[in-house]
Parts: C-alpha cells; structure tokens; sequence
C-alpha cells in the first residue's frame, strides 16, 4: 500500500475506533479474533488489488478510446462533479449488487467469498477483508462502465473516498440508525446482516450502497433493530492469510451449506 492509501487507513481508524468503542453494537475487545490476518489484508491484500485495478482501467480506457465516441465521453466528462459522483454510485453498486450475488450463487465463486464472510467478529476492518480473485473480480465488473464511459478523474476520486469511508461504516461495530434514509443509503445494521451466519440472512442485502436494489431485485432483508447472533461461517475457514488465498484452490469433500441454499433466492 503507498503512502497515501496508508494515510486514508489511519484517517478511518482514528473515526472508526473511538467509535466502536463509543457507540459499540456489541462488545468486542481490541486486540479481538483474526485482528492480526485482518492488518495483513489491509497492508498486502490491498496493495495487489490496487494494482490490478489501475492496470485494468488503464486497459478499459485505452479500449474506450477505440471504442465510445468522444461526443459520448465529452458529454459525460462535463457535467457538474456533484452529479457524476451521484451515478458512478449508482453504476457501480448496480454492478457490485449482481457481481456480489453470483459470487453467492454459484458454488466456485462461494469458495473464494466464503473468506470475507469468514470474519467472525465485524468491525471496520472488514471492509478490507477479501480474497485478492472476490475483490478484483467486483472491482472490474463495476468499474468498467465508469471508465469507459469517460467520467472525469475529480469525480473518480471523489467516489473512491466516499467507498472507502462507507464500506468501512457498514463493517463498523457501530449502533447507528439511519431512520427513513436505510432505503437508500446502507448503514451497519443491513450489512451486518448480510454477514449474520443465520439462515433468514443467507443471500439477502446485496447492495454495497444502496439498499433500493435489494428492495428492486426480492433480497431486502429487513431486521428493525434485531442484533445477529453470530457471523461467520460453516466453511472451514484457514486462520492465516495464506491459508485463506489459496483455500478456494483446495478440493473439498462437502460443499459449502450456504452455497448449497443459494438456489432458494
């Protein structure tokens, strides 16, 4: 990770654990389960993801120049940041919702989303928390029309901050209620019972951002106030950042019971 990406980290912890430990949904100490893996994912893992998404855009808007008429891109480009910002959201959530479904649907992609829902004690660290193939694979299917569609690089940047500090939040171990804005902005509360190892909450609440999608596509799962009772999962998970890459590779006897519902959605 380079400098700049360290100091956003430190940016969000310095919000993130005071908060938690304000505000907690649940107790959990500092020095909780898998704090070390979770460090290794935040300095390496998104060092390699990184990478792999400035070389893919770098290829998407080469082919965009081939590709999209200027006059497509010229227009897009220059409309007010503000709204720019508005749909790469929405573009990239639209993608992220459908990516991050199929990674449930469908067993082998499960092996490698099994690792982030690994965690078994959720915090804003989470966010960073995912298989190297999970991450990149989303990254591309939802960045790919914001690159080749041309949005500006201030309006690129700005999104990329505002994803960082709210995917941290809704991994956070923050009681916060969002009242009639959960419909469209997502809080702590939906995601964390996208994580819940219970089966109400097996393949529902998709959405990176906005909850509306899960309401559009049947996968809202909505708990008013009601705490999980565990995270996690029945998969073997490996301890060690390692063991977790290269899980996915490893044949397995039984495959994953969550895995095996998914075609109840």
């Amino acid at each position: 990770m380079d400098i700049f990406g360290i100091k956003l980290v430190l940016i969000c912890a310095l919000i993130f654990i005071p908060f938690e430990y304000l505000f907690a949904e649940r107790p959990q100490k500092i020095f909780r389960k898998g704090l070390a893996v979770d460090l290794v994912y935040v300095l390496f893992n998104s060092f390699i993801v990184k990478v792999a998404t400035f070389t893919m855009a770098a290829s998407i808007i080469g082919a965009a120049a081939i590709l999209v008429p200027q006059s497509i891109t010229r227009v897009v480009s220059g409309q007010p940041i503000w709204l720019q910002v508005a749909e790469i959201i929405l573009i990239t959530d639209f993608g992220v919702y459908w990516a991050h479904r199929a990674f449930h649907q469908i067993p082998a992609l499960w092996k490698f989303h099994a690792i982030h829902h690994g965690i078994e004690e959720l915090d804003w660290l989470g966010a960073f928390h995912s298989h190297p193939v999970d991450a990149i694979v989303t990254k591309a299917i939802a960045l790919t029309p914001v690159y080749l569609l041309g949005f500006s690089e201030a309006s690129i940047g700005i999104f990329w901050l505002i994803h960082l500090g709210h995917t941290s939040l809704v991994h956070s171990n923050v009681r916060i209620a969002f009242g009639p804005l959960k419909w469209l902005i997502a809080g702590p509360q939906f995601h964390r019972w996208h994580h819940a190892n219970e089966r109400e909450a097996y393949d529902k609440n998709f959405a990176g951002q906005l909850p509306f999608l899960d309401v559009m596509f049947g996968t809202y799962n909505a708990t008013g106030d009601k705490v999980p009772e565990k995270y996690g999962v029945d998969d073997p998970i490996p301890p060690t950042y390692f063991g977790q890459v290269f899980y996915p590779l490893l044949t397995r006897r039984k495959p994953s019971s969550r895995a095996a519902l998914s075609g109840e959605v």
